[in-house]
């Protein structure tokens, strides 16, 4: 959608329809965020963890597209031994190499997607980093930035 930039009183300013402003659950007085990337509803009723949490899940979901379950555990489990022999060990892989072992599919995809707290959790330390290319990683994000 364009919007025209109109003057309003010594300043110019854009006009924005309402069904956008009802959409992002605003009104009269309320405030927005303006970044070089545009105008936006502002984030207060999102908290970091949450925006860590989507852009963690964006990126496994990217893996999750363009990879299949075989690669994904292949990938992993290489690195979660490179990372043991190198001792940078934490529990969460562990965890992680537990599920990749047990050659279900389903439960990859439940931590590797889900929304739950132990699928949030152990994808702060995903053992499949390396596989996307990286500058799809950098367009994450950056739209993860925005």
């Amino acid at each position: 959608m364009k919007l025209a930039l109109r003057r309003i009183g010594n300043s110019l300013g854009v006009i924005l329809p309402r069904s956008t402003l009802r959409a992002w659950s605003l009104d009269e007085g309320d405030h927005l965020e303006l970044t070089e990337r545009g105008i936006r509803p502002p984030r207060y009723f999102r908290s970091s963890h949450q925006e860590l949490d989507d852009h963690k899940r964006n990126l496994a979901a990217a893996v999750a597209a363009h990879f299949s379950p075989l690669l994904i555990r292949a990938h992993s489990l290489a690195n979660l031994h490179r990372w043991k022999k190198d001792g940078a060990w934490v529990s969460a892989y562990a965890e992680w190499q537990t599920i990749l072992e047990s050659g279900s599919d389903g439960e990859l995809f439940a931590i590797m997607l889900g929304r739950d707290e132990q699928a949030n959790r152990l994808r702060q330390s995903p053992p499949y980093v390396g596989l996307l290319p990286r500058e799809e990683v950098r367009r994450l994000n950056e739209e993860a930035a925005a």
